[in-house]
């Protein structure tokens, strides 16, 4: 298993994704985490949403993978939020080691 992960979440709105991701900081559950404006359409409850969302770009170990996703949930507004890893395949050595100093699972 791949040690570091990106995951994507997204938020309702800036404000939601900065306290979210404030928590996840806090918790050193993550050692950064970027903030994208997107627009956003899916399909939820029979039919077609359009919505501007927040997406965060979280940077973080795989064995903090279930306390981040849990601690997302607990925060998040959305009755299922995103929360999708995705395994980092190549990196500098300097910059895993930093998210290794940031995050304890």
């Amino acid at each position: 298993m791949n040690e570091h992960l990106i995951v994507f979440v997204t938020a309702s709105s800036e404000p939601q994704a900065r306290r979210i991701a404030r928590k996840l900081l806090q918790s050193k559950l993550a050692a950064c985490v970027n903030f994208v404006p997107v627009d956003s359409m899916f399909a939820w409850k029979g039919s077609i949403q359009e919505e501007d969302e927040i997406l965060m770009i979280i940077k973080t170990r795989a064995d903090a993978f279930d306390a981040l996703a849990d601690a997302v949930k607990s925060a998040h507004s959305y009755d299922t939020p995103e929360i999708i890893a995705l395994p980092v395949v190549l990196g500098s050595r300097e910059y895993m080691r930093w998210i290794d100093n940031e995050v304890t699972s």
